[in-house]
This record gives C-alpha cells, structure tokens and sequence, in this order.
C-alpha cells in the first residue's frame, strides 16, 4: 500500500499541558481514515499538525513524504484543511469568501473564478454564491468551510468535526460529497465523534486516549479485536439470567441485548429455553460490535469536559 500519511511518535505540548504524548499511525492512499478520541484526546492538535498549522515538539508527520514541520509550505499544497471552527467572514458572501481562501492557496484570475464555482456545485449552493455567510445555516456555513478547502483541489483532505450542529440533509450531502471524493482518489482524514459516521464512511481508524493511540487498523480489525458478538433477543417471558454463560445484558425496547463470550451458543440456549416454555420467539439475532461499545470500552463511559 502506497502511504499518504506516516506519524511516527508524535508529540506536542502547551506549557505544562501535554496534548499529544506519544501518537503513530499511518494512512494510505485513498484511504477514509477515522481519527477518534475523547475531547482533549489530541486529535485536533493532531490534525493541525498534519495541515502544518502547528510543529510538533517531536516525533514526526510525513505528508506525501513531505516532513509537515520542516516542509510545511510544500506539504500544504496537496493538504485542505477544515477546522471544527466555522473559518468564514459573515459580511462576505459565499463567493467573496471562497475569492478570499483561494487568494491564501495562491489560485488567481480565471482559474480561481472557475474552482469557485465547481466547489459551490460542489457543495450544492450554486444558488446562494452571492448571499451573506451571516445568513446561512450551521450546515450551509459547513459546506462552505468544506469548499474553501477544496479550492485546490487538495489529494488529501482533512476534517475536523465537519457535521457538528447541522441538520440531517446538510449532514447526507457531506456524506456523499467525502464518498465522491475518495472515489476521485482524494485521501481523507475525518474525525468525528459520531461513531456511526465513521462506520458509514471510513475503512481504518485510530483512537486516541491521553495523547497515545490505544487502537489502530482497519475498521474490520479493531471491531473483531476490541469488541465482541451480541445476541439480540425477543422471547416471551424471557429473563438473560435464565440463560447460562450471559456475561452481561441490557433491556433493549422489548428485546434484550446479551453480551457473551459464545454468541452461537448463547442462541441455541435461548431456541432451548424457549421450547421448554413454550415461548413465542419473536426475535433471535447475532450482531456485531459497534464502534461506539468498543470506543466506549477502550477509553471508559466517563465525562470528558
């Protein structure tokens, strides 16, 4: 596999603040690679790094074999960067906004008015290019932040917390928009901490605890390495304690969830127990872990504030 990102032993402080301890993790080419983590886990400092906003105070970043910190000019020109922070001028409209950001790329004249208009399509506000950004919605100021990375037509994107605070359509469009993307070849790094769109989207991942990476490989790989199989139960007058070998359950609906180290087992126990009762099967499933039960078992159900 050709590598787009290497990171090897990262580290980065604030003071006496140690955001990034000790990170390494690699990212292929075309690859949709989820980075997670708590708040505070290091992420964004990460990421910020990998876009050479920030130099590392050790370990490297390597960006198309680029080093980030001392190549960070070269680096950026294959590199869009969107920030969890919305990065727009409210009194600028759409397209004076999108001027401004590919004046920072270096994009001039007709080749900048002609990306201003395949990002807008892009991003599906062709007709809103000359309204404020004031006047927008949370996920139409989404859009755009993610259309002003794209002016350069980066092969590696980067996204911080893109679909934070937007409605279901906007969040749908950023969907298709990254899967179309890496269906042209462009390598993404998205984090996010919504587990259910890293499923959708990304084929390996990353999470991050403390600074330090605790999980790493594709998508496939930390589910079966980190999590377990489930068993998904509606039976009448069932109860899981009435089932030998549970290890733990939770009421789920009218069904329950019965977590157990042999799944396949646990079901034909349940078909057992069911015709010496008698009992009306109304549902007996074998599911695979999630990646939030895993997340959440790997860096603990605690606050993060």
């Amino acid at each position: 596999m050709d590598w787009v990102v290497r990171v090897e032993h990262l580290r980065k402080q604030y003071g006496k603040t140690v955001a990034v301890a000790d990170v390494s993790f690699s990212v292929g080419n075309g690859s949709c690679f989820g980075l997670l983590g708590p708040n505070g886990a290091g992420k964004s400092t990460t990421m910020k790094i990998l876009a050479g906003i920030v130099r590392p105070d050790g370990g490297q970043a390597e960006v198309f074999g680029l080093d980030a910190a001392r190549r960070g000019a070269d680096a950026r020109r294959n590199v869009g960067y969107v920030p969890q922070e919305i990065t727009l001028y409210d009194k600028l409209s759409a397209e004076d906004n999108l001027r401004f950001f590919g004046g920072v790329y270096g994009l001039r004249g007709a080749v900048l008015e002609r990306r201003i208009r395949d990002v807008l399509e892009t991003t599906g506000l062709s007709d809103r290019a000359n309204s404020l950004v004031g006047g927008f919605s949370g996920g139409m100021k989404r859009r755009i932040n993610i259309a002003a990375a794209l002016l350069h037509q980066p092969k590696l994107l980067i996204l911080d917390e893109p679909t934070v605070g937007i409605d279901p359509q906007s969040r749908n469009h950023i969907f298709g928009m990254i899967r179309a993307l890496q269906q042209e070849g462009v390598t993404i790094i998205y984090s996010t901490h919504y587990m259910e769109e890293v499923e959708a989207l990304c084929d390996h991942v990353a999470i991050v605890d403390q600074g330090r990476v605790i999980a790493a490989g594709s998508l496939q790989e930390v589910l079966l390495e980190h999590g377990r199989m489930t068993v998904y139960v509606e039976v009448d007058d069932f109860h899981p304690s009435q089932i030998a070998g549970v290890q733990h359950h939770t009421r789920e609906g009218i069904g329950w969830r019965l977590e157990t180290a042999d799944a396949v087992g646990t079901m034909h126990h349940v078909l057992r127990w069911a015709e010496e009762h008698r009992a009306q099967v109304h549902a007996l499933a074998l599911e695979r872990p999630s990646l939030e039960s895993v997340f959440l078992a790997l860096t603990g159900t605690s606050l993060r504030d």
